[in-house]
């Protein structure tokens, strides 16, 4: 019996040594995962075949562990399995996380065919900046460059939110991938954090682009520039002025198109940030 109760105990004390901020998570969500063991290695955790790494905790009092949900994911119930090594031993945990659906608006728009389709030129063109994008995007560095709190690009109204759905002549297309802030030619845009800058030029879509490497897996994106202030692998600091809006890309007018990835995968920017200032930057 009193074996029994010991083993009972630590393995209670073992399910506290592992959190989960919600249990249910919308598409293009994040959720955190935290690992209080002590005198572990090797840690990570594995969904849906994806291989994530868990961190030290900026607080230094134990690891974290940031899942990016894609937008397509399919709703429904997964399983997570984290693993780690204590005293020579391989440990497994696991835990359930539901996909729902973030019931994103949708955006209907009738254009001629011409206005969708892209000449064979412009097609080679964004394929190789698509690839170009995601080969940094999918590194992870092993620092965390963060200084506190997240910011915003810019005070500004928010004019179209992340995920809205763009059905062009009855398909759907594409989806919102960012948050659009109003920003006339000119508007000084910040970075919200301190990282290194990984990309700087201009391409199709985003136009003049800046792309900040926050570590860990974390970045973020400001498209549509006028002018980029920072060449790739340089240095920011939360505040510094990146660049000036404009509306530079295949736009229809002046904005800051501000976008989030976290391990490669596109999520919604605000609710990243908000979960990074609230569940792990105290």
């Amino acid at each position: 019996m009193k074996k029994f109760i010991i083993i009972l105990i630590t393995f209670i004390l073992s399910l506290e040594a592992l959190e989960v901020n919600t249990k249910e998570i919308k598409n293009a969500n994040t959720f955190l995962i935290t690992l209080g063991e002590k005198n572990i290695s090797d840690a990570k955790l594995t969904i849906d075949k994806h291989n994530i790494d868990f961190f030290e905790k900026p607080s230094k009092d134990g690891l974290y562990a940031l899942v990016p949900i894609s937008y397509y994911k399919e709703r429904k119930d997964y399983r997570v399995i984290i693993s780690y090594i204590k005293d020579g031993k391989k440990i497994f945990k696991g835990l359930s996380i539901k996909v729902i659906d973030g019931k994103y608006k949708s955006e209907v728009i009738n254009v001629s065919k011409g206005k969708v389709s892209l000449s064979k030129k412009n097609k080679k063109r964004t394929k190789k900046e698509y690839a170009s994008a995601m080969k940094v995007y999918n590194k992870t560095a092993k620092n965390l460059y963060l200084n506190g709190k997240f910011i915003k690009p810019l005070n500004s109204k928010i004019t179209s939110s992340f995920g809205k759905k763009r059905v062009y002549n009855g398909i759907l297309s594409s989806y919102h991938s960012g948050t659009d802030y109003k920003a006339a030619v000119g508007t000084p845009i910040q970075a919200v954090n301190d990282g290194i800058i990984t990309i700087a030029e201009d391409r199709f879509y985003a136009g003049n682009s800046i792309v900040i490497d926050h570590g860990q897996g974390i970045y973020s994106c400001y498209f549509h520039l006028d002018k980029m202030n920072y060449k790739v692998g340089q240095s920011i600091k939360k505040g510094d002025v990146l660049g000036l809006s404009g509306d530079s890309g295949r736009v229809t007018g002046p904005h800051l198109h501000f976008s989030m990835r976290l391990h490669g995968i596109q999520v919604d920017p605000l609710q990243l940030i908000d979960l990074l200032n609230n569940k792990l930057l105290y």
